[in-house]
């Protein structure tokens, strides 16, 4: 049965009064999943994504573009449980409640990365976490709720848009004693922490004899796909690829985000850790140790060809591999799970397996780290190799245009054809 659900203008920083509706990304009619972006609304601090919080059909928008409504007051309204119209894309399954710390069932991206902050607040107290409305807010992605009520003000705390501000407070705290973890809301402004992240946290240990480490994790918001334009979608992976003492996470699934980013907090130097923005209602099963840094994982066996990727990319590529085997082809897909280091063994036993490789991308073709994938497999496996090849963006800035923004992206379509072109 479908009821109508009144949604309000929310909290989305401490100081928050009122927001203005900067822009709606549904409009009445179209479907609407938790956790998908809805509206971006302009509050005290900053222009933030706000994500619904149910599903089903937004029926009225309370609130036009350019108006300011204050905290609490209804901006819309969603019939939840209602059916989109036909042709309409459909909505995603609803979330689940969450499994217990432990696992045993499935849940969100998100879900997954909120229980593994809040087993290490727990396990450690020299733990911390602080960004840009991730405490009272609960984060703009609706990822870390609750962490405020449990942890308290001194261990989960929000900070000014200030990105140099908070990496440099991090530097800080770590080289004192303490465990960061901080949020840099979205990846496009990791360039305003490279100073501390840089000359500071990742030369500390090469610089103090090896005798002290700097255990920061710069947790940040990144990739395309979801009609945020050119300046919040970017990939900025590749401006981190060539940072010695760094290391860079990049999971594609639930329970990835929750083992990886464990064993990130508890990593002796800097990690900074990638969630796609894509991927955070996407469900798993998840389980309660940290999983290693630094190996890749087979997640599809095949004969034929190997696509490589990371985060939303796998995804893609195994999507792909589905279409590929309708045309009798077999891919075998890996997920790199860690961008640096990169788990050159187990590339080069696929590239044994199947002679051709292609290396899948969200990012610009110039300077990417598929090229420096092919670099080392050239380097390594030069005997094995057929074919070899990278699948990416364009050289151009993300289109904000949704059939634009598409065709920009290395979807499974591309990825398919090309191995068929090449075959």
């Amino acid at each position: 049965m479908s009821e109508l659900v009144d949604i309000g203008m929310p909290r989305l920083s401490d100081s928050m009064e009122e927001g203005t509706i900067a822009r709606w990304l549904k409009r009445p009619g179209d479907p609407v999943a938790r956790g998908e972006p809805l509206v971006e609304v302009e509050t005290d601090k900053a222009t933030v994504v706000y994500e619904a919080e149910v599903e089903g059909v937004l029926e009225e928008v309370l609130v036009e573009e350019g108006a300011t409504a204050g905290l609490g007051a209804p901006i819309a309204r969603v019939r939840s449980g209602a059916t989109a119209p036909a042709g309409s894309r459909p909505v995603a399954p609803a979330a689940q409640p969450a499994a217990g710390n432990g696992g045993g069932g499935e849940i969100e991206f998100r879900e997954a990365v909120r229980q593994a902050l809040d087993e290490e607040l727990e396990r450690d107290e020299r733990v911390i976490f602080f960004g840009e409305d991730v405490a009272i807010a609960g984060g703009v992605f609706a990822v870390t709720p609750g962490l405020y009520e449990k942890h308290g003000a001194t261990r989960v705390f929000d900070t000014p848009i200030s990105e140099l501000a908070l990496t440099g407070a991090a530097y800080g705290a770590a080289i004192t004693g303490l465990r960061p973890v901080l949020e840099v809301m979205f990846g496009d402004f990791l360039a305003l922490s490279m100073d501390s992240l840089i000359n500071q946290m990742t030369k500390y240990w090469f610089l103090t004899g090896e005798r002290y480490g700097c255990p920061v994790v710069i947790r940040s918001v990144v990739g395309a796909g979801g009609r945020f334009g050119a300046i919040h979608s970017q990939m900025p992976a590749s401006w981190l690829m060539g940072i010695t003492g760094l290391k860079i996470v990049a999971p594609a699934t639930a329970a990835d985000a929750k083992g990886l980013l464990k064993a990130a907090i508890r990593d002796d130097n800097p990690v900074v850790f990638l969630e796609h923005k894509r991927l955070y209602s996407m469900k798993g099963s998840v389980g309660s140790e940290p999983i290693p840094l630094g190996r890749a994982s087979v997640v599809r066996e095949g004969t034929d060809v190997t696509l490589v990727s990371a985060m939303k990319g796998v995804h893609d590529c195994l999507d792909a591999a589905e279409l590929l085997a309708g045309k009798g082809v077999s891919a075998e897909v890996l997920d790199l799970r860690t961008l640096r280091p990169l788990d050159v063994e187990t590339i080069l036993a696929s590239l044994a397996r199947t002679n051709r490789v292609a290396v899948v991308e969200e990012g610009p073709l110039t300077g990417g780290w598929a090229g420096e994938v092919l670099a080392l497999l050239t380097e390594q496996g030069l005997g094995d190799i057929d074919d070899a090849w990278r699948i990416t963006t364009p050289n151009s800035p993300i289109p904000y245009s949704p059939p634009l923004e598409d065709a920009f992206l290395p979807g499974a379509a591309r990825i398919a054809e090309e191995v068929l072109a090449r075959s």
